[in-house]
Order: structure tokens, then sequence, then C-alpha cells
């Protein structure tokens, strides 16, 4: 019986733009709560969230900054369009199949590679294959994706791949593999 090695998702070192990174986010996160403006109200926030990035940046934050440069940006909107077409092409064909019975299902699990190495994108991965329906990321050891997919169209990993991940995967690695 073999063991299962899976790689952890966040296990990265912290750095000071890791840290204005996770401030910046539980800063803001603080004023979304708390909806003032008060110096009383923003200085309580600001030790707060500096305390939070003190301990947990390197877990919060997988790249720090340099997801927020401008051409990053691009993509991270590139890819809100690509899942959002994703996500109602995948529910117009689940609810096709819901109301028309007789649509040939093939339910099974396929295993794919992928090709990014960053943890937080593959973990990004893993959510957006789950979140469209008629697939749910099943199990994610080190590049080795396995998929419960509503309707397998093939064994071959190069073409569940190719349906399921690709055109997220191609975004994510110029987002977070740079």
């Amino acid at each position: 019986m073999s063991a299962k090695t899976h790689t952890p998702i966040l296990k990265s070192k912290s750095t000071p733009g890791k840290f204005i990174y996770t401030f910046l986010v539980m800063f803001i996160i603080w004023m979304a709560f708390t909806t003032s403006f008060e110096p009383a109200e923003l200085i309580t926030g600001a030790i707060v969230s500096l305390i939070i990035a003190a301990f947990t940046d390197r877990i919060f934050s997988c790249c720090g900054l340099r997801p927020l440069m401008p051409h990053k940006i691009m993509y991270f909107i590139q890819y809100f369009f690509v899942f959002m077409i994703a996500l109602i092409k995948s529910n117009f064909d689940v609810a096709r199949r819901v109301i028309s019975p007789s649509l040939p299902i093939n339910p099974g699990i396929v295993k794919f590679e992928t090709k990014l190495t960053n943890g937080f994108a593959r973990l990004v991965l893993a959510n957006s294959i789950t979140l469209t329906p008629g697939t749910l990321t099943m199990d994610v050891i080190n590049n080795k994706f396995y998929v419960h997919w509503i309707d397998v169209k093939s064994d071959d990993p190069e073409v569940a791949y190719k349906e399921i991940a690709e055109p997220f995967e191609k975004i994510l690695l110029k987002i977070y593999e740079d």
C-alpha cells in the first residue's frame, strides 16, 4: 500500500511584500466591518491588522504584492470573464441534463496533471473546477488533479485537462508563475 504525499498548499516564507499585502487586506476588512473613519477606530484597526499580519502573513499570502502589478490585474480580469463563461456554460449543460433525463451522462473520475507549481495557484484552479457545475475536484496530490466529471468524454488525461482545466490554467500561469 503506497502512501499519498500531499504537498502543503501554503509553505512560503515571510517577506515584506507579503506582510504589507496581509496588513492591507486585514485593514480593509477591518474598515469594511466597522464602517467608521473615526481616528480611534482607524488606529485600533491598524494595530490589530499589524498584529495579525505579523503572525499570519506566511499563511494568508502566497505571493505578496506581485499579483497586484498592473499587468497581472489585467489577467485577473481576464480570469474572471473566462471563469464566468465556463460557469454559465456548465450551468446550462447541467440544467439541460436535469430537464431532459434522456440525455446520456457518463460520470466518472478523471486524472490529469497541471503545470502550476505555486500551491495557491493550484488551490485557485481546484476551487474554480469545483465551482463549475458538473465537475468536482476530489483530490490534488502534488501536480495531479482527481476530478469527478458528470460526463466523461475520454479517459485520456490530456483530453480531460483540455476540457476541464486548460482555460483556467493558462491565465493562472501568467498570474502566479511569472
